[in-house]
């Protein structure tokens, strides 16, 4: 990305706190012209409150030592009102007029700025056909489906030429049926614009689909930022591996491998050496969690070199893969003791593996390997408290 591009809508430092309770926490961003930047996180994750933020409709916490700032091609918009930032905004619940029609809800934004009627007229129908709603000015809108009604709160967020969109779980509201077909009206309608867009969603796929770049927020801190198959292949903190995508982890002690790294894991009597990529510097012996993607692994025999055995708890068929919950065994001899102690020291040793769909039945034992190049390769995080913030 170029200079200029990256410098388009900058978040410096923003923070802020509700009383005590502190929401966002030194979150620092910038997005290109014409990028679409998805804010995905769970709920308290304070993505929501970043929004509000850009939006104008709350004030950031002055950082220490600077920052707390939003600019928008190099102007400092911070202390300005939502409505001299010139940002568009699609609320989580559209909040139309259903008493005006499709036009009229369109048209309320730039009726405000004063514009003559023939002007009004003239973006009401500009912004109705970037999204694919040619005509449908005069219908009213409890006259028209839950995707269209979507569709006129984009327009009408996009008729004031915004230089900045911002969506709110835009499509919450929407049944999974009509979820994805709208994604994708919506997604056209963006690229349509070239409009710099943020987009705060707590679902993956839509973040996935919809972003050119994904930041993930947990406990109002940044995570990580970058494309989806970033996130994915290699997950920068352990939350960010089990919130994006299907991921399994295991407890073992760290050893330096000639490559990347190893995780000593016990396996049913003996000790299993898996290797994986450090997301940090660790020490030989450390304890450490070795977190593995399903497509990564394979069903074998439970005596198998390398396998760490145990028995399918069940299994979840998914059309072109099958996945299947394993629960693994400890081992009994004095030589993995030490790895036992810190594997019974967490939650549960399971795994999740993806096979064929008649690989294995429930009840079977079974051994599990990871694949000869796993894709993508295994993470080493070392072991903290539940989260895994940012390192």
């Amino acid at each position: 990305m170029s200079n200029a591009m990256a410098d388009f809508l900058v978040l410096d430092r923003l923070g802020k706190s509700f009383g005590a309770n502190r929401v966002l926490r030194d979150l620092s961003l910038v997005a290109g012209r014409g990028e679409v930047l998805a804010l995905l996180g769970p709920s308290g994750s304070g993505k929501t409150t970043a929004l509000r933020l850009i939006a104008g409709f709350e004030k950031p916490d002055p950082a220490p030592g600077g920052g707390g700032r939003i600019l928008v091609e190099g102007e400092d918009v911070t202390a300005h009102p939502p409505a001299r930032r010139n940002f568009g905004m699609v609320f989580q619940h559209y909040a139309l007029f259903p008493h005006l029609s499709v036009g009229e809800n369109v048209a309320f934004g730039l009726e405000a700025r004063k514009l003559d009627r023939g002007q009004v007229s003239r973006r009401v129908a500009e912004a109705l056909a970037l999204v694919d709603l040619p005509g449908f000015a005069a219908r009213r809108v409890g006259e028209i489906s839950g995707g269209q009604q979507q569709r006129v709160a984009l327009a009408r967020a996009l008729a004031p030429e915004p230089r900045v969109l911002l969506l709110d779980e835009p499509l919450s509201n929407l049944d999974p049926a009509l979820r994805e077909r709208t994604r994708r009206e919506l997604e056209r309608a963006i690229r349509r614009v070239g409009i710099t867009t943020l987009l705060v969603t707590h679902e993956q796929e839509e973040a996935f689909d919809l972003g050119d770049r994904v930041a993930v927020l947990q406990g109002g801190e940044l995570h990580q930022v970058g494309s989806p198959e970033e996130l994915y292949e290699r997950p920068a903190t352990r939350f960010v591996a089990g919130f994006v995508g299907r991921a399994s982890g295991l407890a073992g002690t760290f050893e330096p491998g000639p490559a990347a790294g190893m995780v000593r894991l016990a396996a049913g009597g003996g000790v299993a050496l898996w290797p994986g990529v450090p997301a940090e510097e660790l020490a030989p012996g450390e304890t450490v969690e070795l977190v593995v993607r399903p497509e990564a692994l394979v069903l074998t025999s439970p005596g198998s070199s390398g396998a760490v055995a145990g028995t399918v708890q069940g299994r979840r068929y998914a059309g072109s893969v099958t996945y299947y919950r394993v629960s693994l065994d400890g081992g009994p001899t004095q030589e993995i003791q030490e790895v036992q102690e810190i594997q019974e020291a967490h939650e549960v040793q399971e795994i999740e593996v993806a096979a064929g769909v008649r690989a294995a039945a429930p009840g079977e034992r079974v051994g599990v390997a990871l694949a000869a190049v796993p894709a993508p390769p295994a993470r080493i995080f070392r072991r903290g408290p539940p989260g895994g913030g940012p390192a």
